[in-house]
């Protein structure tokens, strides 16, 4: 059976702090989470009732045997995540200062595995027959994964909704005009483009919402996504569509995995056939409920948490 969603990219172990407000130097507990950008994107989409897998790869360690735990357990097929002998499994922590100062710190050395993923270890035609194919930014930063990302969506070529997350890490790269090239081809071969004002920056060099949405369009995909932050998100088509969605009021605990659970909403939506405004207001929903939960993976909302934030106006 064809998924409904294949991601490609980051995957690591979260080890967030269970007291907020509190310097890491001073954090004495921590809750273990799965994590990484394009997993927890298929873990929300699986939330959401979609048959979904990824491609990426973890330390051959007990980290890594956690996470094919944590990955069978949400219901996403782990069947594409492989061992790197001799490579740990990243961790991720982070600190956590509401409403809106939650800094990460990545520890991915010598090299995380999730970047040796190779082109010829691609089962491609899984990739051309699923209903969405999910590459992100961070996955074009170093090779063999640049490679491997890139042959992944020459391969699929459009064949169905195929998506970039455009997932701007500045540690993982040495300045965006290195970006830029990769990002530009990237963006040849996918339908739809999602992206922060700092992301679409980096992928356009334009920073005005409308004006990159434009630019993002005029580089080739069908759906440009631009997240305003507290101004909400913009959305445009090619066909001429647009939505301009405020986000949904919230108490926020924790800000990181929001824009996950907005990438698997999206999902959800356009899987769904939902006109542009309807997709972004769920996927707004989805992402403020995460934002008032500490966890990211284990956070993500069901099709009822949904509803109920959607009929409430808020989450509550």
């Amino acid at each position: 059976m064809a998924y409904d969603l294949i991601t490609m990219g980051r995957i690591g172990v979260d080890l967030y702090p269970l007291q907020t407000g509190v310097p890491l130097a001073q954090v004495s507990t921590f809750g273990k989470f799965l994590g990484g950008s394009a997993t927890n994107v298929a873990v929300a989409a699986a939330r959401l009732g979609r048959h979904t897998a990824v491609i990426t790869r973890t330390g051959d360690d007990p980290f890594g045997t956690y996470l094919h735990e944590a990955l069978r357990g949400f219901g996403v097929d782990d069947r594409w995540v492989t061992p790197v002998p001799g490579l740990p499994t990243p961790v991720t922590f982070c600190e956590v200062f509401p409403p809106d100062d939650f800094p990460l710190y990545f520890y991915r050395q010598p090299k995380a595995p999730d970047l040796e993923i190779d082109a010829h270890d691609l089962d491609l035609d899984a990739i051309r027959g699923a209903r969405i194919f999910w590459v992100t930014g961070t996955g074009l930063s170093e090779e063999p994964s640049r490679t491997a990302t890139l042959a992944a969506l020459a391969h699929r070529a459009k064949s169905g909704t195929t998506v970039f997350d455009l997932d701007w890490r500045p540690m993982f790269w040495t300045h965006p005009d290195e970006a830029r090239p990769f990002y530009a081809e990237a963006l040849r071969h996918t339908t739809v483009a999602v992206g922060n004002l700092d992301e679409v920056e980096v992928a356009t060099g334009v920073r005005e919402p409308h004006a990159a949405a434009r630019a993002l369009l005029a580089a080739g995909v069908e759906i440009a996504v631009v997240k305003q932050g507290p101004k909400g998100v913009l959305a445009v088509s090619a066909s001429g569509d647009s939505a301009e969605v405020p986000p949904l009021p919230v108490d926020v605990l924790n800000g990181l995995g929001a824009g996950d659970a907005f990438g698997g909403s999206l999902c959800d939506g356009l899987l769904e056939g939902r006109d542009l405004e309807t997709i972004m207001r769920h996927a707004n929903a989805a992402g403020a409920i995460v934002a008032s939960r500490l966890e990211c993976s284990s956070a993500m909302p069901t099709p009822a948490e949904v509803a109920a934030a959607l009929e409430a106006g808020a989450v509550l």
